[in-house]
Formats: structure tokens, sequence, C-alpha cells
């Protein structure tokens, strides 16, 4: 089969990664790429949200599969318009990727399908959002209600921290449109899991789960980010809890979407808290998170690419997965001033010894080659050293070793990844 990647970044690397390992895959394409998946797959200097240009090239080059990364492509329709040119996509369709381009869509699918999440409203109105927060008090949660590029949530601990987030989003529009209304959310208490099903539109089958590191300092300090690091699997996710999310939560919410003639197929992504009362639905996405992709590719035993035609076709419901019996981990390692304002150039050395450390996949995210050869950081999140282990602490020690065999000055990392099951 010949295959195209849509997307640039650690969970493209990794999907590229583990798709050159099937024995089904004749020609493996990736655009845009960066300097990591070109080791794996030939790279394309097409955007991921340039839709006529990526169909285009599909055409010519007879793609049998498009497997779409990033949700931006998803939302403006990448998936439709590969259906109307006869390609087969794995990924939802616009009117399915509502489940992430709207919070507000998506909790009115949740209360439809009656799963658990957390009480909410939405605005337009900055004035009437501040009462709001006012008459509710705090902690509580201010959303962009469409896409931030996972930085459009704020947990607010105190109402004049609620106010600042509604500025920031609704006036200052930091976020661009995606602020024009606000979803503004109950503080839920608990440990938050990533959740993942793979859909073919009337079936689910769990894909596994993860625990992100959002925050950008040790000890969960500082802004949220992209992901800074995720480990798999959470110990706290035992098999009792998925059984419980996939009753109440991915299969109800699957026959409400195809209900609203709008099915879904592709990855459905569950952002979950762990509550005293359960599982509760904090969002949904629409694709392989990041970095949660990578330690779930790193664990799972059976052929990518038969699951992901698997989930196209409609054929799940015959389908299953094995995973290996591993912990897998994976550090982040972004540049200097990631989430704000950051340098690009900077030179990285070091990657060969890294990725001799036993058990260690280096995964390459916003990185480019110079001229020269030099390998370059071009991205707030660089590099995602990742480890397998017998234990999660093998796994993590095996990481950070690797870690600390790089030679990037401009680079920075979390030192704690995985706490939560360690301690």
């Amino acid at each position: 089969m010949r295959v195209l990647v849509v997307g640039g970044g650690g969970r493209e690397h990794a999907l590229c990664w583990a798709l050159a390992a099937s024995p089904l895959l004749t020609k493996l394409f990736c655009a845009p790429g960066n300097a990591g998946i070109a080791e794996v797959a030939e790279c394309v200097a097409i955007g991921a949200e340039d839709i006529p240009s990526l169909v285009a090239f599909a055409k010519d080059k007879a793609i049998d599969l498009v497997v779409v990364g990033p949700e931006a492509p998803l939302t403006l329709g990448l998936a439709d318009a590969c259906a109307a040119a006869g390609l087969k996509c794995f990924g939802p369709s616009a009117a399915a990727a509502r489940l992430e381009g709207s919070k507000t869509f998506t909790k009115e699918v949740a209360d439809a399908a009656g799963a658990p999440t957390a009480a909410w409203a939405r605005f337009t109105d900055a004035s009437a959002a501040r009462a709001y927060i006012h008459e509710k008090g705090a902690p509580i949660v201010v959303k962009a209600d469409g896409l931030a590029a996972g930085k459009g949530v704020v947990v607010a601990a105190t109402i004049a921290e609620a106010e600042a987030a509604i500025a920031d989003i609704m006036e200052d529009r930091i976020h661009g449109a995606a602020g024009a209304s606000v979803v503004i959310e109950e503080c839920l208490v608990g440990e938050e899991i990533s959740f993942f099903a793979l859909c073919d539109g009337a079936t689910a089958l769990p894909l596994g789960a993860a625990q992100d590191h959002k925050r950008v300092g040790d000890g969960d300090t500082g802004p949220n980010t992209g992901g800074m690091g995720a480990y798999s699997p959470p110990p706290i996710f035992t098999e009792a809890l998925q059984h419980d999310v996939m009753a109440r939560i991915i299969r109800p919410v699957l026959a409400e979407m195809a209900g609203r003639g709008a099915p879904f197929k592709g990855v459905l992504f569950a952002g979950l808290m762990i509550t005293a009362e359960g599982p509760k639905l904090i969002e949904f996405n629409v694709r392989f998170g990041d970095p949660e992709c990578q330690v779930l590719m790193l664990r799972l035993k059976s052929d990518l690419l038969p699951a992901l035609l698997a989930a196209c076709d409609g054929e799940l419901a015959r389908f299953d997965l094995r995973w290996e019996a591993l912990h897998a981990i994976l550090v982040v390692m972004a540049a200097q001033g990631y989430p704000g304002s950051y340098a690009k150039g900077s030179e990285i050395h070091g990657l060969e010894a890294a990725g001799q450390v036993p058990g260690v996949q280096v995964f390459h995210a916003g990185t480019a080659r110079r001229e020269d050869g030099a390998l370059i950081a071009t991205g707030g999140r660089v590099l995602g050293i990742s480890a397998t282990g017998k234990t999660l602490r093998e796994a993590r020690d095996a990481a950070y070793a690797a870690v600390d065999l790089l030679d990037w000055p401009g680079g920075f990392c979390r030192r704690d990844i995985g706490w939560r099951a360690l301690t």
C-alpha cells in the first residue's frame, strides 16, 4: 500500500515510525514532515492545511490511504475532500470533527448522549461571562470555544484569574476567532487521563490510555503547553474504568453522532477526569494526542496499518489489537521560552548517542536539516525522547539517561515526567 501521513510533529513521526514497520506498506509519504520523519518516509513540501494540494498529490501518487495527524485539516474538511476525490482517508468528516472544533458542540452531544461531564455554560458576551463567574465562584474553568492549538483552556484558581482569562480570550483575542465565544465549566477534581478509541462510525475499539503533563514546569507549575511528556499505561486507569468509559461515554457518543448524520470514523480522544464519582468527560479531540500517540505506538504490538484500514472500512467489530507488556514514557525537549516566544535555528547535537541507550526511541517534532546537514530546532516542542521498559521507572530512567546525552543549550525539559505513577 501507498500511504500519505499529513502533519509534521512528534505525533506524525510516531505514526510514520509505526506504519513503516508494516509488511503491507509499499511507499510512505509525509506532508510536510520533519527531519526525523525523513528517515522513514519521503517528505513532501505541502502544508497540513493545504487541502487542494494534499488531495491533488494523493491522486497523482495513487495513494491508497491518507492518515491525518493534526486536528486543523480535519475540521477544514480534508476527509470530505478525499472522499469526494475517491481517496480513502483515516480521520473524521468535518461534521464529525466538530467534536474538537467546537467545545459547545461537544457539550451538547455529551448531554444528549447522557455522558457524564462538567456543568457548563456558553457565552458570546464578556460581561455576561464575568457575571456568571462571580455567581459560580472559583476555582472555575474558562475555555475558548474553537481550536486554540491545545492552549485555549485556563483553570482559574481565583475569580481574578478567570476574569483575566475572559479578557485574554474574548477581548484581546489571543487565540483569534477561537475566542469569539467561551465555555465556562465547573472545575472537576481528580486525575486527568487521555483515553483513545478507534472508531468506524458504529463500533469503537479501545486504543489505550496515557497520562499527559500539560504544565511547562516541574510539579505541574507554569502555563499550559501542548504537552511536556506522557506515559502509558497509567496505573490509575484500570480495566474496570476502561469498561465504564466505553459504556458510559464512548459508545453513547458514537451512537449520538451516528444519529445526527455525522458518524465518527477515526480516533476519538477523550480527555477524562477520574473523580470521586467516577470518570467524567472534560473534552474530545478527534485525532491522536501529542505526545500521547508516541507512547501508544511504542506499546502497540499489532500492525497499525490494517487497524486504520478496519476503521475506514467499518470492520472494527471483527478486529482486535495486541499490546506489548511494557511501560512507555516520553520526555519533550522544548526550545527555551516555550510556550511563549522562543528562538529558532539552534543546533542540536548528541542524538546518535541518545538513541543508543537501550529501549530509547527519539521522535522529532520541530526539527529540520540545514544545508550543511546540521540538525536545527524549528519549533516550540522540538524532540520527544521516549523509552520503554518492564516497569515505568526503568523506562523513565532510560529516557532521562538519553536526555542527559543531548548537547542542546537552547532546549529544556521537565525532570518529573511520570511522577504521579512513581510516587
